[in-house]
């Protein structure tokens, strides 16, 4: 019984270690880094759910306030990547509000301590900006452990 309750404690503590990384994908498109990234940060696809990234791909034209329409042959590979790796877990997997990571009850859950100024600082800029904050987010780590907040 103390070996199943020390078990059950230590997979118990590394949890939220596990929750907290979103890793990219090993595969990803060499377009995904030159298209996506080149405006923002490459957002894991684990982020988002199937559906979701159905709606930005299919939305290029108007992408956020801006005009990221691709070739047909980058938007496929692009789309069918995003979708082959998107999230499945219930927490990531509904469909955004507005296609916005930054819309979704999790991120909301996650983030609910941050004031609406904070988001405003220069050097945050919004809360997409997910490397403002999240001093490891380029490698899909989003643990509490690495956050420095921007004082300004």
């Amino acid at each position: 019984m103390k070996k199943l309750f020390t078990l059950m404690m230590a997979i118990l503590a590394i949890t939220p270690a596990i929750a907290a990384k979103m890793p990219m994908p090993s595969d990803a498109p060499k377009s995904y880094e030159s298209e996506c990234a080149s405006c923002h940060m490459a957002y894991p696809p684990g982020l988002l759910g199937e559906k979701s990234w159905q709606n930005v791909m299919s939305g290029l034209n108007k992408h956020f306030g801006a005009d990221a329409s691709l070739d047909a042959k980058d938007q496929k590979e692009i789309s069918s990547w995003l979708q082959k790796n998107a999230a499945t877990k219930q927490k990531y997997n509904v469909v955004a509000p507005d296609n916005r990571i930054t819309k979704t009850p999790w991120f909301i859950r996650e983030h609910d301590e941050i004031k609406a100024d904070v988001w405003k600082r220069a050097g945050i800029k919004s809360a997409a900006n997910c490397g403002a904050c999240h001093t490891t987010a380029a490698e899909g780590i989003f643990s509490e452990k690495s956050i420095s907040i921007p004082a300004k």
